[in-house]
């Protein structure tokens, strides 16, 4: 990243004297430019109609920069390894929350006596961000749940709101997180007094996707996260925020991302950075109270100037990773002294941007611009209208009508516009986002207008005369006729897409099914061959499928990609982007399922636009696994039958009996019931932290499975981890040893070498994760723990994510009493505010 423009001086941030313009006019401008009302008129900073253009300079810069790290590597350049020491789990009492299922049917599986009567529990808020609150989502930037969603789909057409990633217990998934409401500068209180237990319980956070991957088989040496896992206790000191801590790449003050998602992202890692730059940096973080150890990510951010423009504009250190608003205004006053001011306007531009990221951490692309105004004021920012339009008017953000007219309504007379033009809500977006839903909307509309038949409709109405079912027959019709087909259903549906890919291959089309994750690939593989099934990543990194053609696109005609509803908006757009003119795209997702783990929710907007044919499954998931996770869709908890102990609810009293029956079933019960080993059967909890989350259980479940020493940082040989090289990207594995390098795993497709700094911060127990780790994976066996405390990290999307899981078998250890089935009547996950469909919607009709 580079520098921010400067007034001439060293590192100083251009002064602005101008008057901020209205924010509305500027959306007016916007929109009028977008119809072609006023071609002549110079598109203002900010303006949406450069998306496309300014995402494909992007582009091609990220992949210049993939190429000339690639390249580095060949050559031998490799980041230093560091030692690494595990992060320690901490809780934090509560009182018990009530854990009788009155309803539940006693278990089949395991019956020895509780372990014990505990008087205690912690709540699952810790849930860093991999469990961050679903219910967070659907807040306004004021914490009053403010933002709702733009054109979204109702509660049938999709879910989650963002158990999205990041271990290490923060408070905050509200943008308005407790503490930071209304804390001038000089009012903000010393940095040190911030929570940092939780900053110290650093991991990775499973957001974005990294496509470094090697072919299949082949030893990969995850990208070098850098500053994950180092300096944990100075930024608790600092107040970091442990759920943006080890996010390399993370986007800078202003709110622009640093990097896209996947290769590029990764790529950006393996770059190194100047030293003498990071210890310049390190001296002004120093000064101003900061961690040193921030300085490598603020070079990245900020350039090899990072240093000067700290000190000139202290609170772009709300950029880096982790920071909060407190901490940030306390290190602003130790640089500026008596010249810091609550209305400084380098403090609400940080603010605007540092808002925007936090609502992305939730899930929107954007918020209302009056949502923003309520934070901003809350953060005792004076004027809070003219810093969105001074933000908007550099740039920072985008600027866009909530509602806008439709295209070719009639326009009011020009005499009486001023007076008739009503007040229309606004929508502010950081650029990022804005322009990947841009992208996206026109990659869909782009397939749809180059589709041609080509006359071989009766090829097509042959292999849908031959196919397996129904439903299976109407999809191969539907992807006959249009370059883009979205697709919905559940586990068994996925046979229609792989129906149609076998057709379209046996038709002598290049076709390719490309799942989310390698355990999704392995299933497709089983069905139709090696060549034929990919992941995403690796399809965009050329590392499995057809490769590139000579101008950059995929050399395929039919892609078929399952699991579609945890592409965020950024990955969606890449994918599509990377589809050739004429093909045919099938976006195939299951609407009950979470939604992903980035911001956006592009399958469902998809769905709800309704510009391209929709085929909805009509085949049952099949068993009493299938029959019980379809009740959960449609918002249903009822007793299911199940003769061979398909389905097994264990209720239990409190979290120290959930932990004990939760190691019963894997280590005893299941393995001699089922026959299902222990090393096949997987744990799934709503998060991280808390009595019953993944850290406690898995203390619990390497104790009984495999005790040992963690002498590799923490892990032992024969450790079942999950690996997260970068955000949104979960690997499960198991440790096979170590070397000075670093940590090796066996990972399913294929081993890693993880660099020994990033052990800590990378690499977790992985007997038990959460359910955002788990999407995208199936296991013979599951045991799905349901905590008392787990509050709005229990939604019916995540109940329905975590029951499908297990191909053979599903208990439930039941300890939420009647807020299972609360959750479950509930809505499916909190709204998130996009404008995909508002796009989508005006490109198709343009």
């Amino acid at each position: 990243m580079t520098d921010r423009p400067t007034d001439g001086s060293a590192g100083v941030p251009a002064s602005r004297t101008a008057p901020a313009p209205d924010l509305a006019a500027l959306a007016a401008a916007v929109r009028s430019i977008e119809r072609g009302e006023n071609p002549a008129a110079p598109a203002p900073r900010g303006d949406a109609a450069e998306a496309r253009r300014k995402r494909r300079e992007a582009m091609a810069a990220e992949a210049a920069a993939m190429q000339a790290a690639e390249a580095a590597e060949a050559a031998g350049t490799a980041a230093t390894p560091q030692p690494a020491a595990p992060a320690e789990a901490t809780t934090e009492d509560t009182p018990p929350v009530g854990t009788t299922d009155t309803t539940a049917t006693p278990a089949a599986a395991g019956s020895t006596d509780a372990a014990g009567a505990a008087t205690e529990d912690t709540a699952t808020a810790d849930a860093d961000r991999d469990s961050a609150t679903e219910g967070a989502g659907g807040e306004g930037p004021d914490g009053t749940g403010g933002t709702g969603t733009q054109d979204g789909p109702g509660p049938e057409a999709g879910e989650h709101g963002s158990e999205a990633a990041d271990p290490a217990g923060t408070e905050g998934t509200a943008v308005a997180g407790p503490g930071d409401a209304g804390q001038a500068p000089d009012t903000a209180g010393a940095a040190a007094e911030h929570t940092g237990a939780e900053a110290a319980e650093a991991e990775a956070d499973p957001r974005a996707e990294d496509t470094a991957a090697g072919p299949s088989g082949q030893e990969r040496r995850a990208p070098h996260a850098s500053g994950a896992g180092a300096g944990e206790h100075g930024r608790e000191a600092f107040g970091a925020d442990a759920s943006s801590v080890g996010r390399a790449g993370r986007a800078d003050a202003g709110g622009r991302g640093s990097g896209a998602q996947g290769g590029a992202a990764a790529a950006s890692r393996k770059v190194e950075v100047d030293a003498g730059a990071v210890a310049a940096t390190r001296v002004v973080l120093e000064e101003g109270g900061a961690p040193g150890e921030l300085g490598e990510a603020a070079v990245r951010a900020l350039g090899e100037r990072a240093g000067e423009a700290l000190r000139a504009d202290p609170w772009l250190v709300l950029g880096l990773p982790g920071v909060r608003m407190e901490p940030a205004d306390a290190f602003a006053r130790a640089l500026l002294g008596a010249e810091c001011r609550p209305d400084d306007e380098r403090r609400a531009n940080a603010l605007v941007g540092w808002l925007l990221e936090r609502a992305a951490d939730q899930g929107h692309t954007a918020l209302r611009a009056a949502d923003l105004e309520s934070a901003l004021a809350a953060r005792a920012v004076p004027d809070p209208a003219a810093a969105l339009a001074s933000a908007a008017a550099d740039g920072r953000v985008l600027v866009f009508p909530e509602n806008p007219g439709k295209p070719g309504a009639e326009a009011p007379a020009e005499e009486d516009e001023e007076e008739s033009e009503p007040d229309v809500p606004l929508l502010v977006g950081l650029d990022r986002y804005a322009l990947a839903e841009e992208s996206l909307a026109d990659g869909c509309v782009r397939l749809l207008r180059s589709f041609e038949s080509e006359g071989d409709g009766a090829d097509w109405e042959q292999a849908a005369a031959g196919a397996p079912s129904r439903s299976a027959a109407d999809l191969i019709r539907a992807a006959a006729g249009s370059g883009l087909v979205v697709h919905s259903g559940g586990e068994a549906a996925r046979e229609e897409p792989v129906a149609l890919v076998a057709a379209a291959r046996a038709a002598g089309l290049r076709a390719y099914a490309a799942a989310y994750t390698a355990n999704g690939r392995r299933r497709l593989a089983d069905a139709l061959g090696e060549d034929a099934a990919v992941t995403v990543e690796a399809l965009l990194a050329g590392t499995q499928g057809p490769g590139r053609a000579p101008d950059g696109a995929l050399a395929l005609d039919v892609l078929a990609v399952l699991d579609a509803q945890q592409l965020g908006t950024e990955e969606a757009a890449t994918l599509v982007e990377a589809v050739p003119d004429g093909a045919r795209l099938v976006l195939s997702g299951d609407e009950h399922a979470m939604w992903s783990a980035g911001p956006g929710h592009a399958f469902a907007d998809l769905l709800a636009a309704k510009i391209c044919p929709r085929a909805a499954s009509r085949t049952p998931d099949p068993g009493p696994i299938g029959e019980l996770t379809s009740l959960v869709g449609i918002g249903e908890l009822a007793p299911v039958d199940a003769p061979d102990k398909e389905v097994v609810v264990v209720p239990v009293r409190d979290p120290r009996e959930a932990v004990h029956r939760t190691v019963q079933l894997v280590a005893d019960s299941v393995p001699r019931a089922l026959g299902v080993p222990a090393d096949r059967t997987q744990v799934i909890t709503p998060g991280h932290g808390g009595a019953v989350g993944t850290r406690v259980l898995n203390a619990a479940l390497k104790e009984r499975l495999n005790p040992g020493p963690g002498r590799f940082a923490g892990f032992d040989p024969g450790d079942r981890v999950v690996h997260v090289p970068v955000p949104g990207r979960t690997l499960p594995g198991t440790v096979v040893g170590a070397e000075p390098d670093g940590l090796r795993l066996e990972c399913e497709d294929g081993p890693v070498l993880v660099p020994r700094a990033d052990v800590a911060a990378t690499v977790r127990h992985g007997w038990a994760i959460t359910g955002h780790q788990a999407a995208g994976m199936r296991w013979p066996a599951v045991v799905v723990v349901v905590p008392g405390d787990a509050g709005p990290l229990l939604t019916r999307s995540w109940v329905y994510t975590a029951f499908a899981r297990g191909e053979r078998h599903l208990s439930v250890v039941q300890g939420a009493d009647q807020g299972l089935a609360q959750a479950v009547a509930g809505p499916p996950a909190a709204p998130r505010t996009t404008r995909l469909v508002t796009v989508l919607r005006e490109l198709a009709t343009d």
